[in-house]
């Protein structure tokens, strides 16, 4: 005959231990489940015309409770909006955003950095030639980008419009022109 082992014992006393726990719970805690009103609560008691216990329920229950109150306690109050009037209140709508993107070749300039030396058309090609603080020269064409937030929008016989286009936190667009202006020779 077969030795039984360790587990199959452990799980055979298991189920021992839970058919007499379930058996346990119907038998003396099924009848106080069952009862249709609490012992904290005093309900009237109804009788009919004969003078035994009606089944019949009140149309109006005695209700004869404390009113709720909500307990802050460590709670935030939930009639508060998310948003303060102090937090609505500290930004400024017409405030310029600043955009995130990196900087390259013209746009590290600002057009007021630079000095307009020369205009170049050719067939239906136009270019300008701009000139930083230290005398370094540079090409521009319409449409290039030039500075943080500007675009070369013309270039005309004496002078290169510079479109700069920013946006504020309300999402209006604000639009700025710069003029260069070619200076003669022997003006500064």
């Amino acid at each position: 005959m077969k030795k039984l082992t360790p587990s199959f014992l452990k799980m055979l006393n298991n189920i021992k231990n839970l058919s007499l726990s379930l058996s346990f719970i119907f038998t003396i805690g099924w009848p106080m489940s069952i009862q249709a009103v609490p012992e904290s609560v005093n309900a009237p008691e109804i009788t009919s015309a004969n003078g035994q216990p009606s089944l019949d329920l009140p149309l109006t229950p005695d209700v004869s409770s404390t009113a709720f109150s909500y307990q802050l306690e460590g709670r935030p109050d939930p009639f508060r909006p998310f948003i303060t009037e102090k937090a609505k209140n500290d930004t400024n709508m017409d405030e310029l955003v600043e955009s995130e993107e990196t900087l390259t070749g013209m746009q590290l300039f600002e057009p007021s950095q630079l000095k307009l030396v020369a205009i170049v058309f050719e067939d239906n090609a136009e270019l300008a030639m701009v000139e930083d603080a230290s005398g370094q020269g540079y090409a521009i064409r319409p449409g290039m980008k030039i500075g943080k937030k500007g675009i070369v929008a013309s270039i005309d016989p004496n002078q290169v419009i510079i479109e700069e286009t920013s946006l504020t936190r309300a999402g209006k667009q604000l639009t700025n022109n710069t003029v260069m202006h070619l200076k003669k020779k022997g003006e500064e």
